[in-house]
């Protein structure tokens, strides 16, 4: 009996003290987050502009809206601006949260606050910022803030909210580039 003591014993110290220096590194890791990504759009500030303020806008856009095409959305609050709600529940791979618009400037910049829900809880802060680039062109930069909590700080070491989200909006950005200098390209009088 006292040899499975020793066995029991020296088993439990080689998965508990990996399993602690994992933790314990990973709590010295910072705990906030940034993921950003910015795209070149030939089209006017305004109408990149509409296609983030208003989120009804976002189907024809967004990487998520593809998760699940059976995804259940609600809008609520005015149509479009400050105070303007989208809320989603989708499968496994859509989950279920709330983005909700907290600042529009025309133009120029729209943040929301972006609540999870499913599969797991977090609220974070997302960024779209309209700048100029030359004559007919402006960079519109897409970023998301938030705080890693110590179960997030551990799934960070083996991989990171930029190579979970960056290419989301990678795509999230083409698809705005592509629908926007469409828009803009189109004739006046068929829009």
């Amino acid at each position: 009996m006292a040899n499975w003591k020793k066995i029991i014993g020296g088993v439990a110290f080689v998965v508990v003290t990996p399993v602690a220096f994992v933790v314990g590194y990973a709590a010295t890791q910072s705990s906030e987050f940034r993921v950003e990504r910015s795209q070149r759009i030939e089209a006017s500030a305004a109408t990149v502009y509409a296609q983030i303020e208003d989120m009804h806008a976002w189907a024809a856009w967004s990487p998520w809206e593809k998760l699940d095409p059976a995804m259940k959305k609600t809008f609520t609050g005015p149509a479009k601006g400050i105070g303007s709600t989208y809320e989603w529940e989708g499968n496994k791979n859509a989950g279920q949260g709330r983005m909700t618009i907290t600042e529009a400037v025309p133009g120029s910049r729209v943040v929301q606050k972006l609540e999870f829900i499913k599969p797991f809880a977090a609220t974070n802060t997302t960024t779209f910022a309209i700048t100029p680039d030359g004559d007919k062109a402006v960079k519109l930069t897409w970023s998301m803030d938030g705080q890693k909590n110590l179960g997030m700080k551990v799934f960070g070491l083996f991989t990171d909210m930029d190579k979970q989200v960056g290419g989301d909006f990678e795509k999230g950005l083409a698809s705005i580039k592509t629908i926007a200098e469409k828009s803009q390209a189109m004739p006046a009088a068929t829009k």
